[in-house]
C-alpha cells in the first residue's frame, strides 16, 4: 500500500506537530494541500526526465515531490532553515532532489546553474510568496541564465496583470514588461481553500515561456517610454510619452510618430498593445540617430 502524498491535508497536520513547525506569515508561507493543482502545475510546466528544475520555496514539498516524480533533477532554494529536517524526511525517498538553504534575491544563481546544472537549460517552478512575487519573476526574467521558462503560483491580481489584454484596466507595465521577455500563458486556477493556511485572495499558476531572441529596439527607449506611459496613464499618449525628458522628444516629434503608426494622440497607455510601443521605441531611437 503506498503512502499518502504530501499534499494531503491529514499529512501536513501530522508534520506540522511532529516538527513543531509554525508557518511564517513574514516568509509568506502558505503551503498547497490540493492534488490536482500540484500535477496541473508539473503538466503545465511540462516537466519530463529530460529537465533540470529550480524550486523557489519548497514548503513541506508538496510541489517538490510531484516535480521529483517527473524530473531528472531539482534543486530546490528554501530561506526558511527551519524546514531542513521536515524536506530531509518527506523527500529522504528521491535523489534526484538538492535542498540549497538561501534567498533566492540574494543568491548566486550563476553558480548555483553552473554547479547544479552544469550550464544545461533549466525550468523554474514556484509557489510564490506573495510579497516578493513581481520581483522574482523580473529576476528570472531579466537574467542572462539559460532559463526555458517560469512556471509559478502568483495572486490572482498578478496574474491578471500578466496576462492582461490591451483596454483592460489590469493591463499595465508588468503586461508589456512581462511580454517583451516571454510569451505568458494560464496555467490554472488556485481558489484560497487549495492552501494552509489559507490566504486571504485567490491565486492563479502561469506559465512564461522565454523567448529565444529578445526583440530588435533600444531596450532603454522601450522601458524609459512604456514606464513614462504608465506612470501617467491617466494622460493621452502624447503628454505620457513625453514625461522623460532624457529621450529629447518633444511633443510635435511624438506626434508625427504616433500619427506614422495610426496611433490617435487621445489613446492612454493601455490601449497601446506590446508591439505599439516597440514602433514607437524603434521611431523614437531612429529620431535620435537622425539627429
Amino acid at each position: 500500500m503506498s503512502r499518502e502524498r504530501l499534499y494531503s491535508p491529514k499529512v501536513i497536520k501530522q508534520l506540522l506537530k511532529a516538527f513543531d513547525f509554525s508557518f511564517s506569515k513574514g516568509l509568506g508561507q502558505n503551503f498547497l494541500i490540493d492534488g490536482n493543482v500540484v500535477r496541473s502545475i508539473s503538466e503545465g510546466a511540462e516537466i519530463s526526465k529530460d529537465d533540470y528544475v529550480l524550486e523557489v520555496g519548497p514548503g513541506f514539498g508538496t510541489l517538490t515531490e510531484e516535480l521529483l516524480m517527473n524530473a531528472k533533477k531539482v534543486v530546490s532554494v528554501e530561506i526558511d532553515e527551519r524546514l531542513n529536517q521536515v524536506l530531509m524526511q518527506t523527500l529522504s525517498g528521491f535523489d534526484n532532489f538538492v535542498l540549497v538553504n538561501a534567498d533566492i534575491l540574494k543568491a548566486d544563481l550563476k553558480r548555483l546553474v553552473e554547479e547544479q546544472f552544469n550550464n544545461h537549460s533549466f525550468k523554474v517552478v514556484a509557489n510564490l510568496p506573495y510579497y516578493i512575487t513581481t520581483p522574482i519573476i523580473e529576476l528570472f526574467l531579466k537574467s542572462d541564465l539559460p532559463v526555458e521558462s517560469l512556471t509559478v503560483m502568483v495572486q490572482k491580481e498578478v496574474g491578471d496583470r500578466i496576462l492582461a489584454e490591451p483596454g483592460n484596466k489590469t493591463y499595465g507595465s508588468l503586461t508589456v514588461f512581462t511580454q517583451y521577455y516571454a510569451d505568458a500563458s494560464l496555467v490554472t486556477r488556485a481558489p484560497k481553500s487549495v492552501f494552509m493556511p489559507q490566504p486571504k485572495v485567490d491565486s492563479v499558476v502561469v506559465k512564461l515561456d522565454m523567448k529565444k531572441e529578445l526583440p530588435q529596439v533600444n531596450e532603454k527607449v522601450f522601458f524609459k517610454l512604456m514606464r513614462g506611459a504608465f506612470t501617467k496613464r491617466r494622460k493621452n499618449i502624447l503628454n505620457s510619452l513625453t514625461t522623460d525628458t532624457s529621450l529629447a522628444i518633444n511633443k510635435e516629434e511624438m506626434k508625427a510618430i504616433l500619427e506614422s503608426l495610426n496611433l490617435s494622440t487621445n489613446l492612454r497607455a493601455e490601449d497601446l498593445s506590446y508591439t505599439d510601443y516597440l514602433n514607437i521605441a524603434k521611431l523614437v531611437e531612429k529620431k535620435h540617430k537622425v539627429d
